[in-house]
């Protein structure tokens, strides 16, 4: 009998159990493709956590792979002793459909084990319950959320005592607690709970960190100019930005705020959108409907856990336009810099962070106003980590840290991307730039005038089926043991392997190291700069691809993106356009 169909009726013949998840099982009992992506594998527990669709199963988010990662992440913590079980975990999460059932049997788990346990009394931003770890000197939190996934989603973030998502080897450590548990057997059950060990918290938390957010801003009087005549349309997509974006920009003088009213109240269903995500011109619909009725020249939307901002703007011609995250992340460095710069208050040991799949324009920015500027991995954790060696050896002055997935990070009070202070600081640059006449496009053009044309494109390819861990693997290798001549019609001279941790020169040969952790990524230059990178999602069954470019004109830029996506879908031998967002 394979291993599979042991789980499956393991879970059918078990008394701990429901008899609704019994219920589910049963339906799919003579469906064996189903039943082995449901049960061939546990979740793999990364530096992400966890993520999955919500259903019976061990590779499924539910009560108990919740609780059997929680446990995991219980027996680490004992091993670290009374200290930092008193100094406890804080749990929040967002407002997807099961988050509340799953960070309570979170904190069931972990006061089992005399853990103490915050858990927010509602839902909170995730760059809240980062910085919450931080402000309660907390060993550990988790997070329910899955972000910007689709309504079917949930998934479980693990933070570290200094706010950040955990190393790889803490998160081999817990991956190794939780599989050497029996899911069924081991886990401590609700009964088990220790009430005494559950404080809710929530209120107090919310001064502290909106105070940290307000701190951020960089030309406060920007606001207070423009307050009779911005207009900012907001929704949070049904998420846990409902509450927080709004208040922050009140703090600051914004006068006429527009909610989204239809998307303002919480809701796991994300009713009218297929992904609520603001990467995504369609998440918009609602807000650019009222902006037109209040003449709003801005439109602002945080994804469910509040981590991820997107912007929509009106153009030259009246039209609202998207702004992109590589866009923004320029945006707001150029914006940031000019700001102190004109207040004399820019720092001489000024750096910023960004990703490798991060657009270069931010290497243009920081080096026309004498910046430091570091480049990361994929991940918040990557940022972080570079901030926690400036704190260790006590030099630079943290400005601004960003992906190109629509995350922003200014302050040290968190070590996540938080759309909180990422809202306020786009609505002051806004007002900044409204006093100037211009909008948001109009500044990105400005941008593009000044440092040169930059195009990013990315596209994803999903294989969800039971083996698509094992196509991804297979597609992963073949890109790196058929490194291309050339993309784009220009050779290739620069191919990085960050998962043997080498950079290889094509044309001399030379080999070096890339500096940065060892990571599932491959990366291609061009003779020109322009790149191509592939990376599976950490959080996703996908391989995402990413396109960076530059050209002369706008027009050289979009045609260089577009010619090295045509040769990327050639080498993994896709139709032409297969390639999308």
């Amino acid at each position: 009998m394979e291993d599979y169909i042991r789980n499956y009726e393991s879970w059918l013949t078990s008394d701990s159990v429901d008899e609704e998840s019994k219920t589910e099982l049963r339906a799919i009992e003579k469906d064996e493709g189903e039943k082995k992506m449901r049960f061939s594998s546990y979740m793999e527990f990364g530096t992400g956590g966890l993520r999955a669709r919500m259903g019976a199963g061990t590779n499924m988010m539910n009560t108990y792979t919740v609780a059997h990662a929680t446990e995991g992440v219980a027996r680490l913590i004992e091993t670290l002793g009374e200290d930092a079980k008193r100094r406890g975990v804080i749990i929040g999460r967002d407002s997807r459909n099961n988050s509340d059932l799953f960070a309570r049997r979170s904190a069931e788990v972990l006061s089992s084990h005399g853990i103490k346990v915050y858990l927010f009394d509602g839902i909170r931003p995730t760059p809240e319950l980062s910085f919450g770890v931080r402000h309660l000197g907390c060993i550990a939190g988790i997070n329910i959320t899955a972000s910007h996934n689709p309504s079917a989603y949930n998934g479980y973030k693990l933070y570290w005592e200094d706010g950040s998502q955990p190393t790889k080897e803490m998160a081999d450590k817990v991956s190794s607690f939780i599989l050497s548990t029996d899911i069924l057997t081991e886990v401590p059950s609700s009964a088990d709970a220790k009430e005494e060990y559950i404080e809710l918290v929530g209120p107090e938390i919310d001064r502290v960190f909106l105070e940290n957010v307000q701190a951020q801003s960089v030309y406060p009087d920007a606001v207070k100019k423009a307050a009779d005549t911005l207009k900012v349309v907001y929704t949070p997509l049904f998420g846990a930005g409902a509450k927080h974006v709004p208040e922050i920009l009140r703090r600051i003088g914004l006068k006429h705020i527009y909610p989204v009213e239809e998307q303002m109240t919480p809701n796991g269903n994300f009713p009218g959108l297929s992904k609520p995500n603001p990467e995504y011109p369609a998440s918009f619909a609602l807000g650019i409907e009222l902006a037109e009725k209040v003449g709003s020249d801005l439109i602002v939307a945080t994804d469910p856990d509040a981590d991820r901002v997107g912007v929509m703007a009106r153009d030259k011609s009246g039209e609202f336009k998207c702004i992109t995250g590589n866009q923004m992340g320029s945006l707001l460095l150029d914006y940031i810099f000019t700001a102190l710069s004109e207040q004399n208050k820019l720092p001489h040991d000024a750096y910023a962070v960004k990703t490798i799949v991060t657009s270069e324009m931010a290497t243009a920015i920081c080096r026309s106003f004498g910046v430091e500027l570091y480049n990361g991995l994929t991940g918040f954790k990557f940022i972080a980590e570079v901030i926690r060696r400036h704190e260790e050896t006590g030099d630079g002055t943290f400005l601004l840290g960003y992906e190109e997935s629509y995350g922003y990070m200014k302050g040290l009070y968190a070590r996540d991307k938080d759309s909180v202070v990422a809202s306020m600081l786009i609505c002051e640059m806004a007002a900044f730039y409204s006093l100037r006449g211009m909008t948001l496009i109009d500044a990105m053009d400005a941008l593009y005038e000044k440092y040169g044309y930059f195009t990013e494109e990315s596209a994803e390819i999903y294989m969800e089926d039971a083996d698509g861990k094992e196509k991804i693997a297979a597609m992963m290798d073949s890109l790196r043991e058929r490194v291309p001549e050339e993309l784009g019609g220009e050779k290739v001279v620069n191919f990085r392997d960050y998962d043997a941790e080498k950079i290889v020169d094509t044309v001399t040969g030379k080999v070096t190291p890339t500096g940065l952790p060892k990571s599932n990524v491959v990366y291609f230059m061009t003779e020109s700069g322009n790149v191509v990178v592939a990376r599976p999602s950490g959080t996703e069954p996908k391989i995402k691809f990413y396109i960076l470019a530059k050209g002369e004109t706008s027009e050289k830029s979009k045609t260089a993106a577009a010619s090295c996506k045509a040769s990327l879908e050639k080498l993994l031998g896709l139709n032409a356009g297969s390639l999308t967002k």
